[in-house]
């Protein structure tokens, strides 16, 4: 997951670095990441609503991830990530 990005810088008439382009996958994780973001996407919602996920379940998705990296991310095994994905949507 922290492997390199292809970013495309764009010049402005002047020449210097005006805009950075990045994937739009790391543009989320980085917003999710620095706690930028003041809502929860759309397609969040609609994998908790329509496809009955967990949100974590969700979230996960939403950020096009696997569980073992999830996991990693949380210092803990992929199958105790999937006993938390897997609990009650209480």
């Amino acid at each position: 997951m922290s492997g390199p990005t292809k970013i495309q810088i764009i010049n402005g008439p002047d020449g210097k670095p005006a805009f950075v382009v990045i994937p739009y996958a790391d543009y989320v994780r980085s917003q999710v990441t620095e706690g930028q973001r003041r809502s929860v996407p759309h397609e969040v919602v609609e994998f908790m609503v329509v496809h009955e996920m967990t949100p974590i379940h969700a979230w996960r998705e939403h950020l096009a991830i696997t569980q073992a990296e999830m996991a990693e991310c949380l210092g803990i095994s992929q199958s105790a990530y999937s006993q938390q994905e897997a609990a009650p949507k209480n």
